[in-house]
């Protein structure tokens, strides 16, 4: 028999460490298995495929406990859990993976439970008795588990680039809202905010797996990343609309996609970046550009996004919008005399302020 394929496996894996982190009941199980300084072997599933490769051991189909675990541990043979750790189904049980399954481990615990892995598709724990580690085996891939305050460490370090990275953000997105409003885009300005948007993206993403890893001692760091990043999504959204030059060959995801799968040198080159964009490459980035709209719009107030697209389409650019009487904006499908005002007040007020910011 030879390995299941899965192509699911990242998120498999973030599942996985979600379920065998802090302060979860099967960490404190496997937590004490170190303390105690034996070895384990956990597959967590169990189907016919499982079972097939599983030998002699015996059946148990009690709750899971953290100290059943531990004592469990103490006899040789691996344990099967079902998928999410609350079910001890097996103990005892010799594992017998398909040997022609490849496998670069050296040592037979680790070595079974990747191949189990492998073979059956589920997660396998392992815990080494000698090198008093903890390695989760998801498809492919072998993660050992780390301190927590190791973890921490690194997370401080990525949070504090994601401040950095954030205040230039901001920097260059109020920037870009005042040459918008003085007509004075160009492909390089509109660039400049993707890429930045594009890296907070990268760097929230990676400490967002920090703290999944870190389960519970995770939770003041994942208050921080929140303040941090919330708008960040949108705002690359509204800037993809704003600025696509064909948005009927072209969406919102495939230069989502695009910038995603940029690689990191690529990223910090702003020809590369606007390409993924559509705006063209490096030749053009001093071109001028105009925004439709949805940027400063997404901005005014009680202004629901089924208006923001009618006034999009119906005035096409953010200039002629922001020329628009009170009277053109009433003229728009769904646009009251109140929420005309309230249009002309608020994208006035937002004008003022984007052209007040970039001079003072």
């Amino acid at each position: 028999m030879v390995g299941i394929e899965r192509t699911d496996e990242p998120e498999r894996l973030r599942t996985t460490l979600a379920r065998i982190a802090p302060g979860t009941p099967l960490r404190d199980g496997l937590e004490r298995i170190l303390r105690g300084r034996t070895g384990a072997l956990l597959v967590l599933g169990n189907d016919d495929v499982v079972q097939s490769i599983a030998s002699g051991g015996f059946s148990l189909d009690v709750p899971f406990t953290a100290t059943g675990l531990r004592e469990l541990a103490k006899m040789d043979g691996a344990i099967v859990l079902d998928a999410d750790a609350t079910v001890i189904h097996r103990a005892a049980v010799h594992l017998m993976p398909d040997q022609t399954i490849p496998s670069e481990e050296t040592g037979t615990r680790h070595r079974t439970a990747d191949r189990v892995a492998r073979q059956t598709g589920y997660p396998v724990v392992s815990v080494s008795q000698s090198m008093q580690i903890i390695a989760a085996y998801v498809g492919e891939t072998r993660y050992v588990l780390e301190d927590s305050s190791q973890i921490l460490s690194r997370a401080n370090q990525a949070l504090a680039t994601l401040e950095r990275y954030k205040l230039r953000l901001d920097e260059v997105a109020s920037s870009l809202s005042a040459l918008e409003v003085e007509d004075l885009v160009t492909v390089r300005d509109v660039v400049v905010v993707a890429q930045r948007l594009e890296m907070v993206t990268r760097i929230a993403r990676e400490i967002e797996g920090y703290v999944l890893e870190l389960g519970t001692d995770g939770r003041l760091l994942s208050l921080q990343l929140e303040e941090l990043i919330t708008g960040v999504d949108p705002e690359l959204e509204l800037v993809i609309r704003d600025y696509l030059p064909d948005r009927r060959t072209t969406s919102e995801d495939d230069v989502r996609g695009r910038l995603e799968q940029l690689t990191p040198t690529d990223l910090v080159d702003v020809a590369s970046v606007a390409r993924a964009i559509g705006l063209s490459g490096g030749e053009h980035l001093d071109g001028a550009v105009t925004p439709r709209g949805y940027r400063l719009l997404a901005k005014v107030p009680r202004l629901p996004p089924v208006v923001v697209d009618r006034l999009v389409d119906h005035f096409g650019t953010l200039q002629k919008l922001l020329a628009a009487g009170l009277d053109d904006l009433q003229a728009v499908d769904g646009v009251g005399e109140l929420r005309a005002r309230s249009v002309r007040e608020g994208l006035s007020r937002l004008a003022e302020s984007s052209i007040l910011d970039r001079y003072v």
